[in-house]
């Protein structure tokens, strides 16, 4: 998942869903097959899940994955860093 062009893509897929032409347009420097092979990746990855609607295939990025990492490993250290900035902020009001 290191890849900086599946990265770009979960990027662009934050705001809204996209087709797979869409997402070609925005890597101009790879070719659709490329970026064909980034999409199967974050698809097997469950980042990515695929809709398909006539002839386009439509993009949606699974935010369940990412927030369950969130939740695991970063949720209890931005606890305790808010913790420690309310204790600062109440150290300096003292």
């Amino acid at each position: 998942m290191a890849s900086p062009a599946r990265r770009e893509l979960l990027d662009a897929l934050k705001d809204n869903p996209r087709t797979t032409g869409e997402l070609c347009a925005l890597l101009p420097m790879l070719d659709r097959c490329t970026v064909m092979q980034h999409l199967k990746v974050l698809e097997a990855a469950d980042l990515v899940i695929v809709e398909r609607r006539g002839r386009e295939r439509w993009n949606h990025l699974n935010p369940l994955p990412i927030k369950h990492i969130h939740d695991r490993w970063i949720g209890a250290y931005a606890a305790r860093a808010v913790g420690l900035l309310d204790r600062l902020k109440q150290d300096l009001e003292a």
